[in-house]
């Protein structure tokens, strides 16, 4: 089991068998949640996920702050790559207005973020 005292701390609110629950994922069956999670927003029209990775991104971690949505990833080359997965890379994502009335995901790329691999 992993040591999640030095880990994020959950969004207020949540309920506390679904915390314990997410702490006993492996982290393929986190990204699994995400996209479910994602998937069941979108269909309840509440909110859509400002989050759309690239093809061949592996996303690790995403936190909400006030104002951008800090996002961890890791990048994976075309074939031949012998050096894959490159990162984990930290991005501030942000919505941006534009003219046309609409807004577009803007990625700031931060640097090399550092993720527990406990």
């Amino acid at each position: 089991m992993t040591d999640f005292s030095k880990g994020p701390t959950p969004p207020e609110g949540l309920p506390d068998q679904l915390i314990a629950d997410l702490a006993e994922l492996t982290p393929d069956e986190l990204r699994k949640t995400i996209i479910h999670a994602q998937e069941l927003l979108q269909f309840h029209e509440e909110t859509e996920f400002p989050i759309e990775p690239e093809p061949g991104d592996d996303i690790l971690r995403v936190t909400e702050h006030d104002g951008y949505t800090e996002v961890v990833k890791q990048v994976y080359c075309h074939e031949g790559c012998d050096n894959c997965p490159h990162g984990p890379f930290l991005y501030h994502v942000t919505e941006e207005p534009h003219p046309d009335g609409g807004t577009r995901t803007h990625w700031s790329f931060i640097g090399e973020a550092k993720v527990n691999q406990d």
